[in-house]
């Protein structure tokens, strides 16, 4: 039987948490300096206080689980080829976030010949001990990402998060339903890059097992010389959230 898709909200802080869980997401995947880089590892001090945060949320759907909290491994922005350094880094955090109480993790590692480096991806699936491990949008760079999502079908990883190739999901929605059709439940696909509430039907209807979008907002800051002076602070919009998940539900129904 399909599943149901459910939606998941890129988060940078306990606020954020919090109004995933108002709108009844069903995962959040943390991650800092989303805007600037696309995505680093957030500390664990971090993860600590948002699963805390998640634990105790009130959940708009009346779930009695706790929202699912997913970190992301990215010692650095920049390209996802790592050497054995960068590696080392990366299964370190692994294991200390799933420690700190993470559900699970989401990572990507490539060869320099612009394929899924296997045995770095086996190495980290191994360093979560059952947590989840999804697959991030290091497959969207690819030239053949079929042939990513057979090989990451053999890896024990639980998802992959894809645009379909394209700089917005909706623009990808034929690959992303090829990419579905090749995981043939082997593999969740979960939907993002530049998801708008709008989008989301069209994402559920080829198949997807998740929405995932940031329903980032930004708030006034400034940092002052040396401080990211102008930048502000990225926040998660409670308004665009609950706009995305109603649309899931709508989809879904």
């Amino acid at each position: 039987m399909p599943r149901t898709p459910v939606l998941e909200i890129a988060v940078q802080d306990v606020a954020g948490v919090r109004v995933a869980a108002e709108v009844g997401a069903a995962r959040v995947e943390l991650c800092v300096a989303l805007g600037a880089t696309g995505g680093l590892t957030p500390s664990v001090g971090l993860v600590e206080a948002v699963v805390d945060a998640a634990r105790s949320a009130t959940h708009a759907d009346g779930r009695d689980l706790p929202l699912e909290v997913h970190t992301l491994v990215r010692a650095r922005a920049g390209g996802f080829v790592y050497d054995a350094d960068e590696l080392g880094v990366h299964l370190r955090d692994v294991r200390a976030l799933v420690a700190a109480g993470a559900s699970g993790v989401v990572v990507g590692a490539l060869t320099p010949e612009g394929e899924v480096d296997a045995e770095q991806v086996a190495r980290l699936v191994e360093a979560a001990s059952g947590a989840e491990v999804t697959f991030h949008r290091a497959i969207d760079t690819l030239v053949d990402p079929l042939a990513a999502v057979e090989t990451l079908c053999g890896l024990g990883v639980t998802r992959v998060l894809t645009s379909g190739g394209a700089e917005r999901s909706v623009d990808g929605a034929e690959q992303l339903q090829q990419m579905v059709e090749v995981a043939a439940g082997r593999l969740q696909v979960m939907a993002g890059g530049g998801v708008r509430p709008v989008d989301v039907a069209t994402l559920v209807a080829v198949g997807v097992d998740a929405v995932h979008l940031s329903a980032k907002g930004i708030v006034a800051a400034d940092g002052g010389v040396g401080g990211g002076a102008g930048a502000g602070v990225e926040v998660t919009d409670p308004v665009v959230a609950r706009a995305a998940a109603d649309a899931l539900r709508v989809a879904t129904a």
